[in-house]
Parts: structure tokens; sequence; C-alpha cells
């Protein structure tokens, strides 16, 4: 059972004031390859799972961004930590239409 929410916008610096759109995708793609459930969102994306596989993935989508050139990379996070479990549908199940 997931027991953390972790929600991030990474926000990596571009060499020459590129287009940070491919890096984000790159991001997200690394999200993808670590087999964790999450959603995307128009300014971040929310992952579901335990918080240290959460945190791995986030260390991972930061050293990618430097990998692809950013010299630095700011990650916005939000944790919801919940030992007895965490669910995406759980907290917006009133909003599903």
């Amino acid at each position: 059972m997931a027991d953390s929410l972790v929600s991030i916008q990474i926000i990596p610096k571009t060499k020459n004031g590129e287009d940070v759109i491919p890096y984000v995708d790159e991001a997200i793609a690394v999200i993808e390859e670590a087999g964790v459930r999450y959603q995307v969102h128009p300014l971040e994306t929310t992952m579901e799972g335990d918080l240290s596989e959460l945190f791995a993935v986030i260390e991972k989508m930061n050293r990618r961004m430097i990998e692809l050139g950013s010299p630095n990379v700011i990650s916005q996070v939000k944790i919801l930590y919940q030992p007895s479990g965490a669910s995406m549908d759980k907290l917006t199940e009133k909003y599903s239409k």
C-alpha cells in the first residue's frame, strides 16, 4: 500500500534559454520508467507510492536534467505522508464525475 503522495514541479534552467517543455517531458519519462503511479497536471505531476521510492525518483529526475545540459534545477515538492495509506483516488473521489 502506498504511504505517500508527492507532487513535483521541476524547473530546469536551460543553457541558452530554450523551451523547458522537452526537459519536463524527460522528467515525466523518468517517472514512467520508475513504474510508480502518477498523474500529470498542468503545473505539476503527482506520484503515489512509498516515500523513499518517490524521493529516489525525484533524485533521478534532477540528475536527468543535468545530463541533458541544465546547469541547475529547481524542484518544488509537496508531500503527503500517511503511513495508514495514501491514494490520489481517495483524495479526489468526491470530484470525480
